[in-house]
């Protein structure tokens, strides 16, 4: 790696967001990064600024600031706590900077505009209870994870960090990418990568759209494609410092479900982490946007899914 990557962590203010802190601890490539703590802290809400020009209501103005300014001071004490785990650890002091940002225009969008300044990766959890709101699916979490595509992002999950990486690959530019981004960040620390290709089934199941179903003829062709195209990817892993020997291939034909099965793959091989690529064949939309990647998100909820 080149220079000091800077990564963009979440934190929303709660017990549960501190495991968050925990998988940063646990993965030896943070250690040389620059970690931005940030969480985005709502005061008191516009509705109610008015109250201190109102005579009949400058008292209950008065104890929303007191209100306000404990509740701050609980999120200052709680960055601080994050930031002190992170050095008594071992991190560097230096490589480990908090930021509370004064909510402007919404969680989302003022975490989204923070994402443009710079930064390599995006480290989030699934779901808070805290002054995010909450970062679960279908909320902030969800948000993030469709409006920041031009970052990677790391979903950090319960499941302990071993080591072990899973990268879901489809012969599409989006995974090579995410091959190409597990070797530089991963090259040096004797991880373990496996290369997981789902080819589709005979047919659909009723949830199913036909479209994306692999004819029965060219199931061995793609096969022996993707057995090629493995070669290549584990040459890009090799030249980024993974050892021959940590990585592995592996085809699964006749599957009703690629996110399904990747999921599968990932808690039968024990792989603490999959890597799904953002964009798949589709040139159209993008590829968390479409099934898999969401899917994998979703299904495999204990698990740390990076989207690339």
């Amino acid at each position: 790696m080149t220079g000091q990557k800077k990564i963009l962590v979440l934190l929303d203010g709660s017990q549960r967001s501190l495991m968050t802190v925990d998988y940063l601890i646990r993965g030896p490539l943070f250690r040389d990064m620059k970690l931005i703590l940030y969480t985005v802290f709502s005061g008191i809400p516009e509705s109610y600024w008015d109250l201190e020009k109102e005579p009949s209501s400058v008292h209950v103005y008065h104890e929303l600031k007191a209100w306000e300014k404990q509740k701050r001071h609980k999120i200052e004490d709680y960055m601080e706590l994050a930031r002190k785990r992170l050095i008594d650890e071992g991190f560097n002091p230096a490589s480990v900077e908090v930021k509370i940002h004064d909510r402007e225009k919404g969680v989302a969008r003022d975490i989204l505009k923070e994402a443009q300044t710079g930064y390599n990766t995006v480290v989030l959890r699934r779901r808070g209870m805290g002054q995010m709101e909450g970062l679960s699916m279908g909320s902030v979490a969800s948000k993030l994870l469709s409006s920041i595509t031009f970052l990677p992002i790391q979903v950090a999950g319960q499941k302990e960090q071993n080591n072990k990486v899973l990268i879901a690959v489809d012969g599409s530019e989006g995974a090579v990418r995410a091959v190409d981004y597990v070797a530089e960040y991963l090259g040096p620390y004797n991880y373990s990568v496996g290369l997981l290709n789902v080819i589709r089934g005979f047919g659909p199941t009723p949830m199913d759209n036909s479209e994306f179903v692999m004819p029965g003829a060219k199931i061995e062709t793609a096969e022996s494609r993707m057995r090629e195209h493995f070669q290549e990817l584990k040459e890009k892993l090799i030249s980024g410092g993974v050892k021959p020997e940590a990585i592995s291939d592996k085809i699964i034909t006749g599957a009703y479900s690629r996110s399904g099965s990747i999921v599968m793959e990932a808690e039968f091989g024990n792989y603490s982490s999959i890597v799904v690529g953002r964009r798949g064949h589709s040139k159209v939309r993008e590829f968390f946007m479409g099934r898999v990647c969401q899917k994998v998100v979703q299904l495999g909820r204990y698990h740390t899914v990076w989207i690339i």
